[in-house]
């Protein structure tokens, strides 16, 4: 089977994206696969896992089940949301969950109201891009994150225990919140300028190396995994610069990294899995080729050099 013909044969809510960014395919194409999230696989399966007032698991960021003890699951109401937005499922089939979660979702951390976010950078990042997907008033999380970036131009989710120096897994979920509020409203200069700041500030560091040393941060910053979920690589930050359209120079020692990782058949290897529970398994065991990880990686490299010539 070919590249792109193993890549198509996929869940609804990978295969629009595979039609739409790879194969090129008109939007009636596309678009048809995209509205069968809501009714087959991964996005049908997680809808099914809604309780009634609105939430996944019974909790905002934790289950409520969850004492401690037991690596951080993936269940709850955020994860969940996270996953279907980042899917491209249509809001409107979650017509009322931003009232039912307005209602009857409090954080775990100090019991706050869910719409107006918590302490936590990263929470606050995709509690603004699932509020703005959803229909939510959270246009005070953006000024959240214009009052709380740090004098070095990021965010670190560890502010709060007197952290002064940014993170940059803080600052890209930081700097996705701020791109969704800004594709969505435009945005504010303040909250513009905030975000261009923290782009600078991973850019300055070649999107991999510490500022001091000039050394990698870490054997991490290649070890590419999906989903995501909170975790910083070269791959998930390249993949942000793609979204936001900033093909900047400082990217390219960080693109050929994602570039080296390619294996000869085209696809990329799921270097690490995070424990924790799950709903389901969404992509291949640690080892084995990724079809997320290979549609991500082969946008950014397309992107990357159709801007460089």
């Amino acid at each position: 089977m070919g590249l792109l013909a193993w890549l198509r044969a996929s869940d609804p809510a990978l295969r629009w994206l595979v039609e739409r960014d790879l194969a090129g395919e008109p939007p009636s194409v596309w678009e048809a696969t995209r509205a069968r999230i809501a009714t087959e696989g991964f996005g049908a399966r997680l809808l099914a896992r809604q309780d009634p007032d609105g939430q996944w698991a019974g909790g905002a960021f934790f289950p409520a089940d969850f004492r401690g003890g037991e690596p951080q699951p993936w269940t709850a109401t955020t994860w969940s949301l996270n996953a279907l937005r980042e899917w491209g499922l249509d809001a409107s089939v979650l017509h009322g969950t931003a009232s039912l979660l307005a209602s009857n979702s409090r954080w775990e951390y100090d019991d706050l109201p869910y719409w107006g976010g918590e302490v936590d950078c990263c929470i606050n990042a995709w509690t603004l891009a699932n509020g703005l997907w959803l229909g939510a008033d959270v246009a005070g999380l953006a000024d959240w994150f214009v009052t709380h970036r740090l004098p070095d131009g990021g965010w670190n989710c560890r502010w709060v225990e007197g952290a002064t120096r940014s993170s940059v897994h803080s600052t890209l979920n930081s700097l996705k919140g701020l791109l969704a509020f800004e594709t969505a409203t435009g945005g504010t200069p303040a909250s513009r300028a905030a975000r261009r700041a923290g782009e600078e500030y991973l850019l300055d560091r070649g999107l991999f190396r510490r500022l001091s040393t000039d050394e990698p941060l870490g054997p991490w910053v290649t070890e590419f995994g999906y989903p995501f979920r909170w975790r910083y690589d070269v791959l998930n930050a390249a993949s942000y610069f793609r979204d936001a359209a900033r093909p900047d120079p400082r990217l390219a020692e960080a693109i050929e990294l994602v570039r080296a990782a390619r294996q000869p058949d085209g696809t990329w290897l799921q270097a690490r899995t995070d424990a924790g529970r799950v709903w389901f398994e969404v992509d291949a065991p640690a080892g084995q080729p990724s079809k997320w990880l290979t549609l991500f990686a082969t946008r950014v490299l397309n992107w990357w050099d159709a801007a460089r010539g």
